[in-house]
């Protein structure tokens, strides 16, 4: 009975632990501003499925002249990607259509992007794209911007 209630105890107290951690390290992140709910898939084909497969949420930040993307369910302190800003063309916007509408955050709009040749999708809300297409043409002078 003694070691059920242990191990019961045990196990409540890593999930607080973990959760607390989860909590800290968000709070970290948004710490210095500039951040925005943001969904990432990567690698993305020539003609995406809408089935909702590949999508991870996160959150991004704006860090200078790059956006660093952090996955929302991971302890890690660093950025998962990075994405310069010299470095990104979008190549279009749309709606999420199918599954993809129940893998995104109910008002997320899918932007389409290269960034060193890697197709990407970039999912976030409306608000949330006009303030990172305003980032993108806000390039210092000299610096080439690609947006569609």
């Amino acid at each position: 009975m003694v070691l059920a209630l242990t191990v019961c105890g045990i196990v409540v107290a890593l999930v607080v632990v973990g959760l607390f951690l989860f909590g800290l390290r968000r709070r970290l992140i948004q710490r210095s501003g500039g951040t925005f709910d943001c969904s990432l898939r990567w690698d993305v084909a020539e003609k995406p499925d809408a089935n909702g497969k590949g999508w991870s949420y996160g959150v991004a930040r704006y860090n200078g002249d790059r956006i660093e993307w952090y996955r929302v369910f991971s302890y890690a302190v660093r950025p998962r990607r990075t994405l310069e800003r010299a470095a990104i063309e979008v190549a279009g916007r749309r709606l999420p259509e199918g599954e993809e509408e129940l893998a995104l955050l109910s008002d997320a709009v899918v932007l389409a992007c290269t960034h060193r040749g890697t197709r990407l999708e970039l999912a976030m809300s409306e608000d949330a794209l006009t303030g990172f297409l305003a980032w993108l043409e806000a390039a210092p002078p000299g610096q080439r911007v690609n947006v569609a």
